[in-house]
């Protein structure tokens, strides 16, 4: 469907067209949306910056997302899934970990530069896809909490499902594809590379 994370970038960009000119605050979840919100911030004469957020993964099949956990600590659970089922010290250990994964990358991708204070913006959160879409609900519900004007999710592809799920925490939501068929996001994109933390520092600080 997509070529890669640049052709789903620019197709998302022109779908959000209606706030160029607005000078949206876009939010990239690290690291493989970092390099789409800067085309789309490009496109629509906005900002670039980062919502961080992690993902919990289960403790014997850490690839199956449980929830997602944002910079304050609270988590947003896979539907489905019982929190009450997870090991009570597994997850605060989990929790503390991610935690501290979240620091290190605010401390290496910002170094030093404050975070773009989202209130009273029209706010664009960008993601390459949705498979559950706690991730998203994270960073949504996160930026929330900050006051935004508007607070917008936008995606190439989803899941149906991950779609119904973060639908509850934006003002609006963006989603070029969300076939029936999802299995995972990458399989929607001829290349999709990973993205390093020397990449986004890069893009970040205006020289990627």
């Amino acid at each position: 469907m997509f070529e890669d994370r640049d052709d789903a970038a620019r197709r998302l960009a022109e779908a959000l067209a209606p706030w160029r000119g607005q000078r949206p605050l876009v939010l990239a979840i690290p690291r493989g949306a970092v390099p789409m919100g800067r085309l789309v911030a490009e496109a629509l004469g906005g900002e670039l910056d980062v919502v961080l957020v992690r993902k919990i993964g289960a403790r014997y099949h850490p690839e199956f997302a449980l929830a997602a956990i944002d910079e304050t600590g609270e988590l947003q659970w896979t539907p489905g899934i019982d929190p009450a089922a997870a090991d009570p010290m597994w997850l605060e250990h989990e929790k503390h970990a991610q935690l501290d994964l979240l620091r290190q990358r605010r401390a290496r991708y910002r170094r030093g530069r404050e975070a773009i204070d989202p209130a009273g913006r029209v706010v664009i959160v960008v993601d390459d896809g949705l498979a559950t879409g706690s991730t998203m609900a994270a960073a949504l519900h996160a930026i929330r909490a900050r006051k935004p004007a508007r607070l917008i999710c936008a995606v190439p592809v989803a899941a149906p499902s991950a779609l119904e799920r973060v639908r509850p925490f934006a003002d609006e939501v963006v989603c070029l594809s969300a076939p029936t068929s999802f299995q995972a996001v990458s399989q929607f994109y001829g290349r999709f590379p990973q993205i390093e933390d020397d990449e986004v520092e890069r893009i970040l600080a205006g020289v990627g």
